[in-house]
């Protein structure tokens, strides 16, 4: 299952992002470090059901809109320096190792300084805090280099190739991989055989954007100065309101509003049960969601996810007249895909097993047979046939 890391200076929002979209019970405070270690969570992507098109009933979906989970974690956060240790240093570097994508939560409101200690609303510039945690994952993965630069280099024999395969070898546990590597190389030109040190900052620049995606997300929007929102928005960084978010859910959970999350509206199902400053918190929330087309988590959540990664949904069936599996369970399961794989791929997906069977596939949409490289689109519902039982 994919993986996205919310990352980011200590008191952004992030925890309260974390369980905004996860609904997990993790401690919220206003304070530098209130996590320690990361919490792990499900949070899901929102997209079309594929019942909507078929015109089908499907108990998988909430009026024709699927949610496809994805793992969630929300790690320590980081401060300046954190790659020579400051704060909670490494420690919090390590945590984003199985990290897909990363979510980068800064104060869009100003109210906090570099290090997360709060400050008056509009006092720091967060476009301080957009490039910082770059800057720090590329030194990051430069120390980690510069350990081991003088023995690739040694065994590499003065094969760049060879240099290639051993930085990937370093990094593997990163979840960086030897087409990363060459990928970034191709993009530099970089001599590895006269390369120094300082020359491969740059390198280890584009290996972190590569391998770890981000996408800068202003959270706490809704407080944020004119001024700021407009230097943010310049900037290209997306606006969150996670405490709107997290409002919104729980009064969701106890139906006092019709609402589902990335929806750019909710319904008060009535209002004569609320107090006037229940009226009154909701009110404003629905004047920041017209603003901003909702609240902003689960369309950053989605950006991520099929955006950044370049995922798409397919669901498999065992029964193309049906669209169920043998049960009669209609559109089961949805996987994320990425763009560009084949039926193929997807009987791996489904099982290992499965995959090395694979005899063909049907487009259950057309009940037509579909080639092992036939190209996956966004809401194909297929059939694997397999030799495997």
């Amino acid at each position: 299952m994919i993986t996205l890391a919310l990352a980011g200076k200590p008191n952004c929002g992030k925890s309260t992002f974390f369980k905004a979209a996860t609904l997990a019970n993790v401690e919220i405070a206003n304070y530098p470090f209130t996590t320690i270690n990361p919490n792990f969570g499900v949070a899901y992507v929102r997209t079309p059901c594929a019942c909507k098109g078929l015109n089908i009933s499907c108990t998988h979906c909430v009026d024709g809109v699927r949610f496809v989970p994805v793992n969630l974690i929300d790690v320590a956060g980081l401060v300046p320096d954190a790659h020579k240790g400051k704060g909670l240093g490494n420690q919090f570097l390590d945590h984003l190792r199985q990290a897909d994508a990363i979510l980068h939560l800064v104060d869009a409101s100003g109210g906090t300084d570099a290090e997360g200690n709060p400050v008056d609303i509009g006092s720091h510039n967060p476009m301080e805090d957009v490039k910082f945690l770059g800057y720090e994952m590329t030194m990051w993965v430069y120390g980690i280099l510069d350990k081991h630069w003088s023995r690739i280099s040694r065994q590499s024999q003065g094969k760049g190739s060879a240099i290639q395969q051993g930085i990937a070898e370093v990094f593997a546990g990163l979840g960086i991989t030897y087409e990363d590597i060459r990928d970034a190389e191709l993009k530099f030109k970089i001599d590895f055989i006269h390369a120094t040190m300082e020359d491969l900052i740059p390198l280890c620049a584009e290996i972190v954007s590569i391998s770890k995606p981000m996408v800068v997300i202003g959270n706490k929007f809704d407080l944020a100065p004119e001024e700021l929102r407009k230097r943010l928005a310049e900037a290209k960084v997306t606006f969150t309101s996670a405490a709107s978010e997290l409002a919104l859910r729980n009064a969701a959970a106890a139906h006092v509003i019709k609402y589902l999350p990335g929806d750019p509206e909710f319904k008060v199902v009535d209002e004569r049960s609320l107090s006037a400053p229940q009226k009154a918190g909701l009110t404003k929330i629905a004047g920041l969601m017209r603003e901003n087309n909702g609240t902003g988590v689960q369309q950053a959540v989605n950006h991520a996810v099929f955006n950044l990664l370049d995922m798409i949904v397919v669901y498999p069936v065992e029964d193309e007249t049906h669209f169920s599996n043998k049960q009669g369970d209609v559109l089961p399961d949805a996987y994320l895909m990425k763009k560009g794989s084949t039926p193929h791929d997807l009987a791996f997906q489904v099982h290992t097993e499965i995959g090395k069977g694979f005899l063909y596939a049907i487009d259950a949409r057309s009940k037509m047979r579909i080639k092992e490289n036939h190209i996956l689109k966004d809401g194909d519902v297929i059939k694997i046939v397999s030799a495997a039982k």
